[in-house]
């Protein structure tokens, strides 16, 4: 019988938005006794009192554009937080071949949010926006002072285009439910992780054409797997949806 699959979760978000706490809360009231988990956490991360709270936590770093880890061992629940000063949309890219080489299922994409930074920094909402759109679960933390006409609009950009993530509060480090942030269940707007691919007319065209419904004369459609829209580089090799660079809004995290 063949080993199961690690369950990795990818944790996004920017570094001083209490993702090691969620993630105490997270595995201390998700996770069956059973469960072996491990934290990998960035070697750019600073050292944090939560680290002590935090079971087998490692340090993964960034090689060659590439996610380099130790092995993962025995876990079957591994939880890997981005580094949250860089691209995040650069380590979602790296993520999936990782998952790969070591044998691994992706089980969901959770964010966190600071919401104190992203409602001082509008200039961020499109850092957030990145995020969001691979992500499964949206945690809404770090919500002191900000008021509730932010919240309830930073909700309402997303739902308003149907996003199908879960968002959440958390309250005090703790969400509601840890069982239903932890069900691997997809809820995200990318494809990029999907089995089946998309396919596309390399023209733009959505491709839904019939033979019978095609003037007479054209030639076939021809149709190319679909490329996530934060992953597609131009020409020179640069991304063409462009994010902030969410360290220069973090010199005090």
């Amino acid at each position: 019988m063949p080993a199961v699959k690690p369950l990795v979760y990818l944790v996004l978000g920017a570094a001083g938005s209490g993702r090691r706490e969620v993630l105490i809360d997270l595995i201390a009231g998700g996770l069956e006794p059973s469960d072996q988990p491990l934290v990998l956490l960035s070697d750019h991360e600073a050292a944090d009192p939560a680290d002590k709270k935090l079971p087998n936590v490692q340090r993964w770093t960034w090689r060659d554009d590439a996610l380099v880890t130790p092995a993962l061992g025995t876990a079957n629940r591994v939880f890997l937080v981005t580094d949250g000063r860089t691209n995040p949309v650069d380590q979602v890219e790296a993520f999936k071949p990782w998952l790969e080489a070591n044998g691994a299922e992706l089980a969901r994409v959770i964010l966190v949010v600071h919401c104190q930074l992203a409602e001082q920094t509008p200039a961020l909402i499109a850092w957030y926006e990145a995020c969001v759109h691979f992500a499964d679960v949206v945690l809404l933390n770090r919500r002191e002072g900000v008021p509730n006409k932010w919240l309830s609009d930073f909700q309402g950009r997303f739902k308003d285009q149907f996003y199908p993530c879960l968002m959440e509060f958390v309250k005090a480090g703790r969400v509601k439910n840890p069982l239903l942030v932890l069900d691997p269940q997809a809820r995200r707007m990318s494809h990029y992780f999907d089995d089946d691919v998309e396919w596309v007319s390399a023209d733009g065209d959505d491709g839904d054409e019939s033979d019978e419904d095609r003037p007479e004369g054209d030639e076939e459609v021809e149709m190319v797997p679909e490329e996530d829209p934060y992953l597609i580089r131009d020409a020179a090799n640069r991304r063409k949806k462009i994010i902030p660079d969410i360290a220069k809004y973090l010199a005090g995290a």
